[in-house]
């Protein structure tokens, strides 16, 4: 509670009352957490004033201060004129010269320190860890004369990181004993990589189960496009015997996987399960809840949704944008794109996607294609979709040429959603000659799909060619039709 902690000390000093090295200590720890860079260096004024530098614990406190807000030089500076230090003094600013990514310094002091203790391995090996060289941390790692779980564990992380989920796993079986982090960090390292089935053998296997680790599992199958085992779990943690019941991370999770499914009954449920339980809704949450209401069609709950936000992010103005562009709001979904870049929020490739799709709906071309350079100018590479919605733009306005020539400089290699989108102009405007070529890439790319034959045989059919009628429909017959449940 950082921020009462410094009103107290403020409260404090107009009382008149000296503080003692206690209050000192955590009232400059509570600026560091803040951070508050001023209240920091008027207490370390204040220290000078009552001339209770000499206490290590106080000149640590100082020093912590400014190596958590990476001020090196003024840590630095505070650690030399100490007379005394202690292992805490070494390790503070070991920790600070990690945080500020300085691995050779912090190298350099770790092999000075006249005493090591486990903090000051695990503080270094985390820092190789978090830097990706986990070839030094495993060296590090195996001198410590001593490891704990906390050791273990930024093993654990340093490979999840790394993408090296053999060596976490390795090193997770070895732990001769784990602690809900190393469990939580093993399912969403799975969940990272796109591994459910490896994710779901660790979560069976946990003994007791918490509500951070359902959190994990549920946001595991949430993020691999599995929503319905997500919420079949979230049933289960409500059944399941813990102490804890679901917490907004839950619900946010859950939320998503509604929206994955459209499942607005479900979604509905939760929401007015957020009001029974008395969970407060934070913007995290109401993110999702925007995002579900969007994706199931009812954007008037999700616009009042959005405007109760206290404050409006990127993923925030992605989903509304995203929702109004698919739900017959394209001018809304514009708007709300001018209004985030002019408040100074960068798009991301998905609120491109949901902003482009509506200058797609309301057929404004000349806009869309600015819309689309714009992603360049931000340093983003369009993905092949972005491409896909942009040849859809151009063909339905019969601008076929330009479509095809958009198509053959693409610096990726088009998918038959690109292809498929300028056969499907070449079937509205009848270009048999682009036609052609958009149906063969078609099949080629998706042999087994019997649709490409059956738009360029309508083409054909336009166009009075009925030799080509009856080739294009002679293939299409013999392919084994596919089917859809709508």
């Amino acid at each position: 509670m950082f921020k009462e902690t410094l009103a107290l000390y403020v409260q404090m000093q107009r009382l008149g009352v000296t503080p003692n090295t206690y209050a000192i200590s955590s009232s400059l720890k509570s600026c560091a957490r803040l951070p508050c860079r001023v209240g920091g260096l008027s207490i370390h004024a204040q220290v000078h004033k009552y001339d209770i530098l000499r206490s290590v614990f106080v000149q640590t406190a100082v020093m912590d201060f400014y190596a958590k807000l990476g001020d090196m030089k003024a840590a630095k500076m505070v650690f030399d004129e100490m007379a005394v230090k202690n292992v805490v003094s070494w390790n503070s600013l070991l920790s600070g010269y990690l945080k500020s990514r300085d691995l050779a310094v912090a190298k350099q002091l770790f092999d000075e320190m006249p005493l090591r203790d486990i903090v000051s391995w695990n503080s270094m090996i985390s820092g190789y860890a978090r830097s990706g060289d986990m070839e030094k941390a495993e060296l590090l790692f195996q001198e410590m004369p001593d490891k704990n779980k906390s050791s273990w564990n930024a093993m654990i992380s340093g490979y999840v990181e790394c993408g090296k989920m053999a060596m976490a796993r390795r090193f997770f079986d070895s732990m001769p004993q784990r602690n809900n982090i190393s469990w939580i960090t093993v399912i969403s390292g799975y969940a990272k990589y796109g591994d459910v089935n490896s994710a779901q053998d660790v979560f069976s296997r946990m003994p007791d189960k918490d509500v951070l680790v359902f959190n994990a599992m549920i946001a595991c199958y949430a993020q691999n496009s599995r929503p319905k085992e997500a919420i079949n779990l979230f049933n289960e943690m409500l059944t399941a015997n813990m102490i804890s019941q679901p917490d907004k991370t839950t619900l946010a999770c859950v939320i998503s996987a509604c929206s994955q499914l459209g499942d607005l009954d479900s979604g509905s449920w939760i929401e007015s399960y957020i009001s029974r339980s008395g969970i407060e809704v934070d913007d995290h949450l109401t993110t999702a809840l925007v995002d579900l209401y969007a994706k199931c069609g009812n954007i008037d709950k999700a616009y009042q949704w959005f405007h109760s936000l206290g404050k409006r992010d990127l993923v925030a103005y992605t989903a509304i944008i995203s929702g109004c562009g698919i739900n017959g709001k394209p001018h809304d979904a514009i708007k709300l794109f001018e209004e985030m870049t002019t408040v100074g929020i960068s798009p991301n490739l998905v609120t491109f996607t949901g902003v482009l799709t509506a200058y797609n709906h309301a057929g404004l071309v000349e806009e869309g294609y600015s819309c689309f350079r714009l992603m360049e100018k931000l340093g983003l590479m369009p993905s092949a979709d972005h491409y896909g919605i942009m040849v859809d733009l151009l063909g339905k306005a019969g601008r076929l040429d330009e479509a095809y020539e958009l198509i053959k400089n693409m610096p990726i290699p088009p998918h038959s959603g690109v292809w498929g989108a300028l056969l499907l102009a070449c079937r509205l405007h009848n270009n048999v000659k682009l036609g052609e070529i958009a149906a063969k890439h078609c099949c080629d790319l998706e042999a087994d799909k019997t649709g490409y034959s059956a738009l360029l045989a309508n083409i054909y059919a336009a166009n009075e060619k009925w030799d080509d009628v009856n080739h294009a429909r002679s293939v299409e017959s013999a392919k084994v039709p596919g089917f859809s449940w709508v």
